[in-house]
């Protein structure tokens, strides 16, 4: 499949009240694993990477770096790769446009921008900045030759820095400059995410980590959700059982805990399976 007929699936899957999964893939092997599960579009997650490398979240990943390892996942894989390219390393409107660009020449077919600063003396991004960095990204990624889907995120919502008034009001301006998906990660309860969602018209992706893990698919759909990713939920989970099999071992002595691993022939199989086609 090549990148056009990507991207035109990608903006395709995005069906308000018909949410498909975007599964977070933290390295080559989770994409393959995912692919081969059935996954119809894979997205990169950036703390995910971070813990893969050994690096905190919101740790310095430089563009380059990041881009790279978005490549090294598109070329994994048949199905469509979103990069999770965090609030696209400047805060310049014009050089946001140019990691939506050169995103594009790695074979993704869509990315997540954040109005969040990472390590900057400012929680978020003024409103009107955040605006127009979103706008500059919206114009470049419709200038591209195939669909391109920029998911505009209101992440201060997550960290606390504004509320959920703020969220939606960033999200409808988002909306307004022609952002083809929108998201406010992790509100206080499933309500508020309801809330936030029927107050926008664009595809809507819903986080499924945390509390919100203990709903369904189905419950997503009925309150309007086009999209659910899972952030950096699975690379958590992994490192759950490194930290609790690896504790014990190292503790107590008790290897029991290696018995829950699978076949190498299967993970073989599977990985075999969901590569991408030669």
């Amino acid at each position: 499949m090549n990148q056009s007929a990507k991207g035109k699936l990608f903006r395709a899957l995005h069906r308000p009240g018909d949410p498909f999964v975007l599964a977070n893939a933290h390295d080559v092997g989770s994409a393959k694993m995912l692919t081969a599960l059935g996954a119809q579009a894979i997205a990169t997650t950036s703390s995910g990477y971070a813990f893969s490398v050994g690096l905190p979240d919101g740790a310095i990943v430089t563009r380059d770096q990041m881009l790279k390892h978005c490549e090294d996942v598109v070329r994994s894989v048949d199905v469509p790769v979103s990069g999770d390219l965090e609030h696209g390393y400047s805060d310049d409107p014009d050089s946001v446009a140019e990691c939506v660009r050169l995103a594009a020449e790695t074979g993704m077919v869509g990315c997540a921008l954040e109005d969040t600063i990472p390590n900057g003396d400012a929680p978020y991004y003024e409103f009107e900045l955040a605006v127009d960095r979103m706008r500059a990204a919206v114009e470049t990624a419709n200038a591209l030759p195939f669909e391109f889907t920029i998911c505009a995120r209101a992440d201060g919502l997550m960290t606390g820095a504004y509320d959920c008034d703020e969220a939606i009001r960033r999200l409808q301006a988002f909306e307004a400059v022609g952002a083809h998906c929108v998201y406010s990660p992790m509100p206080k309860s499933f309500a508020d995410l309801e809330r936030i969602c029927r107050s926008v018209k664009a595809p809507f992706n819903a986080l499924c980590a945390g509390q919100f893990a203990n709903y369904s698919k189905d419950q997503f759909a009925e309150i309007g959700v086009a999209r659910i990713s899972l952030g950096s939920a699975l690379a958590r989970v992994t490192h759950r059982y490194v930290h609790d099999i690896g504790k014990a071992i190292l503790e107590q002595g008790d290897f029991s805990g290696l018995l829950q691993g699978m076949p190498g022939d299967e993970i073989e199989a599977l990985l075999e399976k969901g590569g991408a086609s030669q």
